[in-house]
């Protein structure tokens, strides 16, 4: 009976054919799909919502391995276990980040701080290749800000985005002039 599900797997994905037609490549589909979500859960959906350039480079990289083995461009076995190993190699790395910071800075990087009590450290713009229009628009979409004046500290995140504080009121340069 094993043997009869070995030749029918076989059959059904088209792993003897040289040439796929497309009830193989839609079964394919369907067996990898399953399959990368199974791998995904397995990863613990880590890389799929946190988008630093470390989890975006798995994200590309498993969508093309396993692309191959829907295409049939590269074995189908063996490309899945690739998948495996591109989702163990990130929670590996993933593990030794939290473990020791200097590993993480060095996958991920480290926050950069642009704004610190209403003014801006045109430096750490410059390094981060922002411009004065990124830098309001990300005040505006964050907090419905237009003077970063009013910030106590914005930075640059790990994950690309921009985080900010406001200042408390009384802070604000504008309040000792009423």
């Amino acid at each position: 009976m094993p043997e009869e599900l070995l030749e029918g797997a076989v059959a059904l994905l088209g792993l003897d054919e040289d040439d796929l037609g497309a009830h193989h490549m839609a079964i394919r589909a369907v067996v990898v799909f399953i399959f990368a979500i199974f791998v995904v859960r397995i990863g613990e959906k880590r890389f799929i919502g946190k988008n630093t350039a470390f989890d975006v480079i798995l994200g590309v990289m498993l969508g093309s391995v396993i692309s191959r083995a829907i295409t049939g461009q590269s074995p189908f076995f063996p490309t899945l276990v690739a998948a495996v190993v591109l989702v163990g190699l990130h929670w590996i790395f993933a593990r030794l980040s939290f473990s020791a910071g200097w590993i993480g800075t060095l996958i991920k990087g480290s926050p950069r701080v642009l704004i610190r009590d209403g003014k801006i450290d045109w430096d750490a713009m410059r390094r981060s290749h922002l411009s004065e229009n990124d830098l309001l628009s990300a005040l505006r979409l964050r907090e419905g800000m237009e003077d970063w004046s009013e910030v106590k500290e914005a930075r640059l995140e790990r994950n690309g985005e921009i985080s900010v504080i406001r200042r408390p009121p009384e802070d604000h340069p504008r309040a000792s002039e009423n």
